[in-house]
């Protein structure tokens, strides 16, 4: 059969962008799947020990991750993965909003994931207005009606991020008192485009090709209001999801980390590879998911070529 890709790779974290700058340099289609770009890198505000690079903030290394491999041919597709199924010579990965994609290798390289609500039209709309990076797609919504959900620190400083750029900014938390120091709390009460809406919940995400209504529900009333906006930002924590894998038997740990090969990647599925911090590796780092992003790639392609690939370099 003709496959999408020679290779999907899902994850867009340091792990899986370095895969991709691999696997395309050998000349291997490549896409990534993800439903945002730098994974938990993003969430470091000051990056110091990544060899070569100047300290910068974690979203502006993994954007540079990103051009790099773009660069070199590889297709980024936004979505959420559902379900990956093993067929004749490959893999269908097929995505929740009803895509799907097959390739004759897979590449798991998402690490942990952003929690997401699991509401109506939130899958939908991955992309099309629902974010879960402030950061990284913050400013494609200057002047435009968000909404941020959550009552972290995470969800408090993006809020206050898109202050600063968007014309109105809802806060949507399920309590009514947040977990971060009050002085944060306090900077929130300060902008007047910021609106807090507490003891609520997002229930519902509505829109044409792009969202334009997120529906909110009072927790305790159940009354409900539509909230007219442009953007949607999940800010609730992140978690280690591997129900796309039910069906592969793949085998993984108490802690859900899937269990690879430490020298080819391999998992004990053929053609099917992991990278990074989805895996049991014990040291979670930008520069070593980095590197097991390459060595993944690297094994993919000698896979792929019958094992007449790259050879390890003291057997040359």
């Amino acid at each position: 059969m003709d496959f999408d890709f020679d290779v999907l790779i899902v994850g867009a974290g340091a792990a899986g962008l370095t895969a991709a700058l691999y696997t395309c340099r050998k000349n291997l289609k490549t896409a990534i799947v993800s439903i945002d770009v730098g994974g938990q890198t993003n969430l470091t505000s000051n990056i110091e020990n990544y060899p070569g690079v100047e300290p910068m903030h974690g979203a502006v290394l993994m954007q540079k991750f990103l051009k790099q491999a773009q660069g070199v041919g590889a297709q980024l597709i936004s979505g959420k993965v559902g379900r990956i199924e093993k067929i004749e010579n490959g893999f269908r990965v097929n995505l929740k909003d009803g895509q799907a994609f097959t390739s004759k290798c897979v590449l798991l390289a998402f690490g942990k994931v952003p929690r997401t609500l699991g509401i109506p039209g939130e899958d939908h709309f991955f992309g099309k207005g629902v974010s879960t990076c402030v950061t990284c797609d913050g400013p494609l919504f200057r002047g435009k009606d968000v909404v941020v959900v959550g009552g972290g620190n995470s969800a408090i400083e993006g809020a206050l991020e898109l202050a600063e750029i968007a014309n109105k900014v809802y806060l949507v938390h399920r309590r009514d008192a947040f977990r971060a120091d009050e002085i944060t709390v306090q900077k929130l009460k300060s902008h007047k485009n910021m609106e807090l809406v507490l003891n609520s919940a997002a229930v519902e995400v509505r829109g044409q090709k792009f969202i334009d209504t997120v529906v909110v529900q009072d927790v305790n009333t159940k009354a409900t209001r539509d909230l007219a906006v442009k953007g949607m930002f999940l800010e609730i924590g992140f978690i280690m999801d591997i129900s796309m894998l039910e069906g592969l038997n793949v085998n993984v740990n108490a802690k859900k980390e899937i269990l690879s090969d430490s020298v080819t990647c391999h998992t004990n599925v053929p053609g099917l590879f992991a990278a990074g911090d989805c895996t049991a590796i014990p040291f979670k780092q930008t520069v070593i998911s980095a590197g097991e992003g390459a060595k993944a790639a690297l094994e993919i392609h000698r896979h792929m070529t019958g094992a007449k690939g790259i050879a390890l370099d003291w057997d040359h």
